[in-house]
């Protein structure tokens, strides 16, 4: 297999670019994704590749260009449609939530939207509260959507086309503080948009992430190998559906799990999962779980604050040695 080298950034625009490229009735649409080539630079380019018919800026009214973005969908075009920042997407929860995620249930069948959703989410640029949230929980929480968090760089490149085939509302979730990461992506998709996959083996302990903690974690565990923890870790890539199977297969032989999560600890995805393990896998623990997440404030924005708000390696460190000591 050949893998080309690119940032997340790069890995993101090119999935863009195949898409815009294999089928013309997938258009881009958002604020400053056109001659500003996107708030992230995600899309710089492709208005003077693709057109303005198909790379659309947009007002300021986030409700609005989801509005039209689920209409598009209904009359049979492939929209993305770009929000600038998760907290953004808060002002569009009516169109996504009352609109996109129920049209399907409340027409019988007959409706189905066929949107994709991407924003950025995610703290560690000084961005402040309202720019640096983890909402995905929140849209994880409604049935109708699915919900997709790529931590990976050939994720940034093929979770984009999953999603477009698919034919229900899909939200893309990208971690900012994986932007301007290089790594490689090869000639296809690790696996289907919806499956968990073990990106360390390991026999000791599961810690399972998704998002802009993987490469924490996966620090996490090197450094748990050196003082003789094997640490297994989960990269969960879809939220919504949770891919159960593999979260309890790496459980059960294991037989310990630690869940970190960006998210706050309450009412977090660390808990739905936790809940999970005790539900389906209780017999296979040798000591409770555990989560790691952010502090129970808005992000702040002076940086050392911000990075101790966040879940970090120490923490992961710790708290999976807790585990293993029966603490």
């Amino acid at each position: 297999m050949v893998s080309e080298t690119m940032s997340y950034r790069e890995a993101l625009r090119a999935g863009l670019e195949e898409a815009l490229i294999q089928d013309p009735r997938v258009f881009l649409m958002g604020e400053d994704v056109g001659r500003y080539g996107g708030c992230y630079a995600v899309s710089k380019g492709l208005l003077a590749q693709f057109g303005a018919e198909r790379i659309i800026d947009t007002p300021l009214c986030e409700s609005g260009f989801v509005g039209v973005g689920i209409g598009a969908a209904l009359g049979g075009m492939r929209p993305i449609v770009e929000i600038m920042t998760v907290n953004f997407s808060l002002l569009a929860m009516d169109q996504i939530v009352n609109t996109a995620a129920t049209l399907r249930h409340m027409s019988g069948g007959q409706f189905n939207v066929p949107l994709v959703i991407r924003m950025a989410c995610g703290a560690g640029r000084q961005l402040a509260a309202q720019h640096s949230h983890s909402w995905e929980n929140f849209y994880a929480h409604i049935p109708g959507l699915k919900v997709l968090s790529p931590a990976t760089h050939s994720d940034a490149r093929y979770m984009l086309g999953q999603a477009l085939a698919d034919p229900d509302p899909v939200l893309i979730f990208e971690h900012v503080m994986l932007l301007n990461e290089p790594g490689t992506v090869p000639e296809n998709p690790d696996a289907p948009m919806d499956k968990a996959l073990i990106r360390r083996l390991g026999t000791d302990i599961s810690l399972m992430t998704y998002g802009g903690n993987l490469p924490k974690a996966l620090a996490a565990a090197e450094q748990l190998q050196q003082d003789g923890v094997s640490a297994e870790v989960v990269d969960l890539r879809c939220l919504r559906p949770l891919d159960k199977t593999t979260l309890l297969e790496s459980v059960s032989k294991t037989h310990r799990a630690v869940i970190i999560d960006e998210g706050w600890q309450t009412g977090s995805l660390a808990g739905e999962i936790s809940a999970i393990i005790i539900e389906a896998g209780f017999w296979h623990l040798d000591a409770p779980v555990k989560r790691v997440c952010s502090a129970e404030v808005p992000i702040p924005y002076p940086r050392h604050l911000e990075q101790a708000a966040l879940p970090q390696v120490e923490q992961i460190v710790a708290t999976a040695k807790a585990v293993m000591e029966g603490r």
